[in-house]
């Protein structure tokens, strides 16, 4: 019964420490733009709605990275007296995290366009009928 034990407990330390390396490296591997505001940029409700369904996107292009790493982040910065919006997810989701939200937003990344995958999203499975 104590090995048994051991064994278990030796199993799931290791699957914890691979978690915890996949979510290191999660974060490690995040990509930062940065959103530039015209000076009319005053959003409506339902543009604002379309663009936080768009972040939510976020989360589905990551796939297969852990939680902790999925998730899109808002940064604020002031530099010189002048504010600075930035948006940061996973570098799987960098062709979402590129793509425009606002009408009046310019989005600018910090490495080529040449370096944006496209995104892929897996289909799902057929719904049997139930006859």
């Amino acid at each position: 019964m104590a090995v048994v034990i051991g064994v278990g407990f030796l199993a799931a330390c290791g699957v914890a420490w691979r978690r915890a390396l996949r979510g290191r490296d999660a974060v490690a591997g995040r990509v930062c733009v940065e959103m530039v505001a015209t000076s009319t940029f005053d959003p409506g409700e339902g543009e604002v709605r379309r663009w936080s369904q768009h972040l939510g996107r976020v989360s589905y292009a990551a796939g297969g990275v852990p939680a902790r790493g999925r998730a899109a982040r808002l940064r604020y910065s002031a530099e010189h007296g002048r504010m600075h919006c930035y948006l940061e997810g996973p570098s799987y989701a960098q062709a979402v995290l590129t793509m425009p939200g606002f009408a009046e937003v310019e989005i600018r990344s910090g490495g080529s366009r040449s370096e944006v995958r496209p995104v892929r999203f897996s289909v799902p499975a057929p719904r049997r009928s139930r006859s």
